[in-house]
């Protein structure tokens, strides 16, 4: 195979159609069929690339040997800037590479696959989205569509009208979506309801941060990619391990600390210190996961598993399946594990609509029972951030004994290994702790709960940064540090309380930067800021208390618009009306 051959769209496009893994990074082609089953990253990790120019994802989430054997999957290359495609795992539909182009003769032109520079867009694509889904437009059309989509309130509700460079859009589908969208919220369906819900979500991303048009991303890009190089120039990847060496005073300080208590029989003191302990050395393993403190697999992944599974009884397996997806979809709620938490929490009215979890493979229900609890959601957030961790003891077993802990082909170690330093965990603190070391069940079951809420903290913290934010998805046209920096936010503190926090205070300068070891992230702060400043994307950063108010409120305001939720429900069922037009 020639190896520098151009691929126009369309033959990429018939490539996916047929099955294969391909992805753009740095103008090559990549077809990554190979490698999807053997990649230490699991395979949703490659499969939301799919179709789309991982130049940005690919380069900070790998080594520099890693980036060198890429270039054995390379099939060809492309000409030109490259606009995203959407993934087939996200609902990207491709023709085959046998069906006619029925809209152009032009190879690369076609309703699917339209310029971006195009002077014109096509009416009758538009008709056929519906028009209370921008997103689901070609990400050139919904940039062309969202500057001349606004809301014109009618008794406070949007009125949406869309035009082009050659009038309205879909005069009668703009119809309907007007009599729908002009009645009162407890009077619409269900369905209208959280369509209306969703838009909103997508009409603020849209309004509050830098156009999506090919241009204004391609400059934020560029900028995001000059500002990696500095980072790459100035050592921020350098890992300074005089920091780990204070950090393992403080985790011996306080193993031993909860052996000296246990011995002295102070049994919740002692399980206090072990909650801390816990909670304290979590923080390495997060580094250990993102290949942050030696940059070596085998190293940081052996580094992982000896904090994670051996001394918390959490797999490191688990969470770097989990958290690579959350990392590239941040905020997605049909993409993101990390928000799928229905019935007992919602972050976007996207989950009314009984999503399906394609990390989980699972369809989340909407139902009487998620009506209640996320109603008072903002009131159980702590109780339950609280025994949090219990939730992932259950996460990290179901992990380990599925087909997803398997698929990692010469990191087929990682499995064995993990479960075989899980049982030791149990051993120690299931049978040598809780069972001989403490004399009554009532101690035993004050020991596990003290030294379980204790590590509250951490959970709060992992929450704190994203679901404030936003969840709309507002299409392939964003960029990875638009996208990165819209959906995450950093929390303030002053240097000497890090130790708290961990480093994950600086959760969107991480998530810009994974493998940057979290004790140079303060400093790679005042970058980010630069950065943010020059591109004219909000960076958000609120201090602990106000991050946790913000959370709170959008906690609350998901639980209000289930309240009108319930109130459409009431009146489908008291009318009869299915409000569809």
């Amino acid at each position: 195979m020639d190896r520098s051959q151009i691929f126009s769209r369309r033959t990429i496009e018939g490539l996916i159609a047929a099955g294969h893994t391909i992805l753009i990074t740095e103008g090559r082609v990549l077809q990554l069929d190979g490698w999807l089953d053997k990649h230490p990253g699991g395979r949703l990790a490659v499969l939301h690339m799919v179709g789309r120019d991982a130049t940005d994802e690919i380069n900070v989430y790998h080594s520099a040997k890693t980036l060198r054997l890429m270039n054995r999957y390379r099939i060809g290359r492309i000409a030109g800037p490259w606009l995203n495609l959407t993934p087939p795992i996200r609902g990207g539909i491709y023709r085959s590479a046998a069906e006619e182009d029925s809209s152009s003769s032009d190879d690369d032109s076609d309703s699917h696959l339209t310029s971006a520079n195009s002077s014109t867009t096509s009416i009758d694509v538009i008709n056929d989205v519906k028009l209370d889904q921008p997103h689901l437009l070609d990400n050139h059309l919904i940039n062309r569509w969202s500057k001349v989509v606004h809301p014109s309130p009618v008794d406070g509700i949007p009125q949406w009208t869309a035009t082009n460079e050659v009038g309205p859009i879909g005069a009668s589908a703009n119809s309907s979506c007007r009599r729908a969208s002009t009645r009162k919220p407890e009077h619409k369906s269900p369905e209208e309801y959280t369509s209306f819900a969703v838009q909103n979500e997508i009409d603020s991303g849209l309004r509050d941060y830098p156009s999506l048009d090919a241009e204004t991303q391609r400059g934020i890009t560029e900028k995001y990619q000059a500002l990696h190089q500095r980072v790459k120039d100035e050592g921020f990847y350098d890992c300074r391990y005089i920091e780990y060496g204070k950090e393992l005073i403080r985790y011996s300080a306080l193993f031993a600390l909860f052996v000296v208590c246990l011995r002295a029989e102070w049994y919740l003191t002692s399980a206090a210190f072990l909650g801390l302990f816990w909670h304290q050395i979590m923080f390495t393993a997060h580094d250990a996961g993102h290949r942050g403190i030696t940059h070596n697999f085998i190293a940081d992944t052996l580094i992982g598993m000896f904090i994670a599974d051996f001394c918390c009884g959490l797999s490191i397996g688990w969470w770097k399946s989990s958290h690579n997806v959350h990392h590239l979809v941040t905020n997605h709620p049909e993409h993101d594990p990390d928000i799928q938490n229905v019935p007992l929490f919602a972050t976007s009215p996207s989950f009314f609509k009984s999503l399906h979890s394609t990390y989980y493979n699972f369809t989340y229900i909407w139902d009487s029972f998620a009506n209640l609890a996320v109603r008072y959601q903002a009131y159980t957030y702590y109780p339950i951030m609280a025994i949090a961790r219990f939730n992932l003891y259950l996460l990290s077993w179901l992990h380990l004994l599925s087909p997803r802990s398997t698929n990692l082909g010469s990191a087929a170690w990682t499995r064995p290994t993990e479960i075989a330093f899980m049982l030791c965990y149990w051993a120690l603190f299931g049978y040598c702790l809780l069972w001989r070391s403490l004399p009554t069940w009532p101690l035993r079951v004050a020991f596990v709960l003290v030294s379980h809420i204790i590590t509250m903290p951490l959970h709060v913290q992992i929450t704190l940064s994203h679901w404030a934010m936003p969840t709309a998805d507002l299409g392939d046209g964003e960029s990875f540090p638009q996208r990165q920096l819209r959906t995450t936010m950093d929390v303030e503190c002053p240097a000497w309380l890090d130790f708290v926090h961990g480093g994950l205070q600086f959760q969107a300068v991480h998530h810009l930067f994974p493998r940057v070891p979290r004790h140079n992230l303060r400093r790679l702060q005042g970058l980010v800021r630069e950065f943010c400043g020059e591109t004219g994307i909000e960076y958000r950063c609120l201090g602990f208390v106000e991050g946790n108010r913000q959370v709170l409120g959008r906690l609350g305001e998901v639980a209000g618009q289930v309240e009108l939720l319930v109130r459409c429900q009431r009146y489908m069922a008291e009318t009869g009306e299915s409000g569809l037009h």
